[in-house]
């Protein structure tokens, strides 16, 4: 009797069949579906898919360039394609940051400028609305500056210039490697700090500049340690002291020992386009963390003045901020322009 009652399922019609047949094709192509989506949420996921261009905005074989190398080379190893460095020194290198804050913001065009690039010349300038269409990726280098003067001078200490400038206002001249340039600007910070008088002549170049010092034609500048060591070490410069701590120790008191408001540094960034993908330049910025932190090359651009010293997007942008604000009181105080 059971089994006159047992229940039997009828056969699925044809166009059930059918509905079965497109739903198992459907969850088939659903993960083909879902990756691009996927891949389109990460834009770093494929980034970098060919060679990045990497802009410097001084000419070839000096120091910003031979950082630049350094550290593309390492974000290339790491990241897989070529980080290709493109000199562009045209126009104090304008050229560079107008190119790079011009440019498709995917990524695959970088800047690699000094804080002069980005902070002091556009300044003096009265114009940073090219450097506002580009956002910072990371700090790669901090580098102090120290003041000499001819040995000539009856000068010894800072509190010797201070006292010697004020005895004597408008008598010292200063060089730098041009009106606006960092060593100009900090200068023109000291004279505002101490309440000192001293007449800036600008050059083309730091070089002329030293040369001149050691000549007596003029009588202070301030450069790169590395750049004046031999002539401090033969006595044909007298070095004062260093405009900010080093970790490649001179010896040297700080300025701020005797003018406590002064001092600055000069420094290396990366840069890339405003409206790249947060998460490229979060990728780029790990990458470049990783580059600083190689005790090789600390240790190979220290004798350069240079130390490497990595900063996230946000704490350069904060950097940034407070150069802006220190700078412009600076600009604004000795009646800097150049327009």
């Amino acid at each position: 009797m059971s089994a006159l009652f047992r229940f039997s399922p009828p056969a699925p019609s044809a166009g059930f069949a059918r509905a079965l047949l497109v739903a198992a094709a459907a969850l088939l192509v659903a993960p083909t579906l879902v990756a691009p989506a996927a891949a389109q949420a990460d834009p770093a996921a494929g980034w970098p898919a060919r060679n990045v261009r990497v802009l410097v905005p001084f000419a070839a074989g000096g120091p910003a360039d031979l950082v630049a190398r350094e550290i593309a080379q390492r974000l290339g190893e790491d990241l897989g394609r070529a980080f290709i460095i493109e000199n562009q020194g045209g126009a104090g290198g304008k050229l560079a940051v107008i190119n790079v804050a011009r440019a498709e913001p995917d990524g695959y065009t970088l800047l690699f400028p000094a804080s002069g690039n980005v902070v002091s010349h556009p300044l003096a300038e009265r114009d940073m609305s090219t450097v506002e269409q580009l956002v910072p990726i990371g700090l790669v280098s901090n580098s102090a500056h120290v003041l000499v003067i001819n040995p000539t001078l009856p000068i010894r200490t800072m509190a010797d210039l201070v006292a010697y400038a004020k005895a004597n206002p408008g008598k010292l001249h200063f060089g730098s490697a041009g009106t606006g340039a960092v060593a100009h600007l900090g200068m023109e910070m000291l004279k505002l700090d101490a309440g000192i008088d001293i007449v800036h002549v600008p050059y083309r170049g730091t070089s002329q500049a030293v040369i001149d010092v050691m000549s007596g034609q003029i009588q202070a500048t301030f450069s790169s340690m590395p750049s004046l060591k031999g002539m401090i070490d033969q006595g044909t410069l007298r070095a004062l002291g260093m405009t900010s701590k080093s970790r490649a120790d001179s010896g040297l008191p700080l300025i701020s020992d005797t003018v406590p408001a002064f001092g600055y540094t000069t420094w290396y960034g990366l840069f890339a386009p405003k409206g790249t993908p947060p998460a490229i330049v979060e990728k780029i910025s790990a990458s470049l963390k990783k580059a600083v932190a190689d005790k090789a090359l600390q240790e190979k651009l220290a004798v350069q003045g240079m130390d490497l010293d990595w900063s996230s997007p946000a704490e350069l942008d904060a950097l940034m901020k407070k150069d802006i604000a220190k700078w412009s009181k600076v600009i604004e105080a000795a009646n800097i322009r150049l327009k």
